[in-house]
């Protein structure tokens, strides 16, 4: 059964998921290459958050926001500021991926006082008004454009210092935000050495360092944080997707200091009916014991090596494909939008399902859930290798 989403392209209808597998409404089943957008890094319906859930729906079924917390949130917020590589870590919880960005941009202005954001080119941070002055790609930004704040400045992703150096030395930037891998727009890693020299730049300068790992964060690439594994010490983290399991729930981890901007002894200045919803923490809770307890990130990190070597026969002697990536994360390249979107298409039609992404929608991405069978993996990488 079929759908029509946009530009006539047909989507199927997801009926049911579990572990790596979708099926649609017709009874057809797919591996899932997607994880869903990123969200079931621990695969689609783990037994563990669905039991947490349903023990969590029993006790308290909606909160009351930032007015009341309950033990998960209280609990979550704890497990998340132990986790994430940020100096005496408080966390902000958002409802999405956006909104946690666009709570770092307002935690940076509060705190420093200056309004210019620097972000990449190449760069997701969502589609709300906020986070989407921060987005790279002119298809998004252009139609709202005239509403959208005007003190973003963009540079390359992986620009030489001397550019990093030149976009701050006015001094007018709060905040430099940057994903350490760029996601959806087409897996793209930086130069060796970029985002330590980019961190170095905004401490000269007086300039927050804001890492997005909305989506790189939880395991994808072999460890829990990209951040982390590359020594990065940010200002603020953001982190959504994965964390809840597949419930929406996202968060900002910032220094205590920067986020105590937002205490202005009054009325909260930033809220939301659905914060840190109680079945969404449960959720996390269990889904951070699962990443732990099943060494998720490391598995990730194993099997990346195994999809690296078969990415490399792949296009050993193609050049029009080039691939690139990291863990369970990776890209695959082709030259133009319509040959990756016909390639996306022949894997759908024999049981895979894999996103074309990047500006031209000319890069495959695999990111499949980190608790896929060897055997589906083999099994997927042969089938989009003839997809190819």
């Amino acid at each position: 059964m079929v759908n029509t989403l946009y530009h006539g392209e047909p989507a199927i209808v997801w009926e049911e998921a579990l572990g790596a597998n979708v099926l649609d409404a017709d009874g057809n089943r797919y591996i899932d290459l997607t994880s869903g957008f990123g969200v079931a890094t621990i695969g689609h319906r783990h037994p563990r958050v669905v039991a947490a859930v349903q023990r969590q729906s029993d006790r308290l079924l909606h909160g009351m926001g930032d007015v009341a917390a309950h033990p998960a949130r209280i609990e979550l917020g704890r497990r998340l500021a132990r986790l994430v590589p940020v100096e005496d870590a408080q966390i902000y919880f958002a409802i999405s991926g956006a909104d946690a960005v666009e709570t770092a941009l307002a935690s940076a202005l509060l705190f420093t006082g200056k309004p210019g954001i620097l972000a990449f080119e190449g760069a997701y941070h969502g589609t709300t008004f906020g986070a989407l002055a921060a987005t790279s790609r002119p298809a998004f930004r252009e139609p709202l454009a005239r509403h959208l704040t005007p003190h973003v400045r963009r540079l390359p992703y992986g620009s030489p210092p001397r550019q990093l150096r030149a976009a701050l030395v006015r001094g007018d930037v709060g905040c430099v935000l940057v994903e350490p891998i760029l996601g959806r727009e087409g897996v793209v890693l930086p130069p060796p050495g970029w985002l330590q020299e980019l961190e170095r730049a905004c401490r000269r300068h007086g300039a927050l360092f804001a890492v997005d790992e909305i989506f790189t964060g939880f395991g994808k690439t072999g460890a829990l944080f990209v951040s982390a594994a590359e020594g990065l010490e940010p200002d603020l983290l953001c982190c959504g997707k994965a964390l809840g399991g597949g419930l929406p729930i996202a968060a900002v981890a910032g220094r205590r200091e920067v986020l105590a901007a937002w205490d202005r002894g009054g009325e909260a200045l930033r809220t939301a009916t659905f914060l840190a919803h109680p079945l969404a923490c449960a959720a996390a809770l269990t889904t951070l014991d699962v990443l732990r307890d099943e060494r998720l990130p490391l598995r990730a990190a194993r099997l990346g090596k195994r999809v690296a070597a078969r990415l490399a026969e792949l296009s050993a002697n193609r050049a029009d494909l080039r691939v690139r990536g990291r863990g369970l994360l990776w890209g695959v390249e082709l030259d133009d939008g319509d040959a990756a979107a016909a390639a996306a298409a022949r894997a759908r039609a024999r049981g895979v399902l894999v996103l074309a992404g990047g500006e031209r929608g000319a890069v495959l991405q695999i990111a499949p859930p980190l608790v896929i069978h060897e055997r589906q993996l083999e099994h997927a990488l042969a089938v989009l290798g003839e997809a190819l």
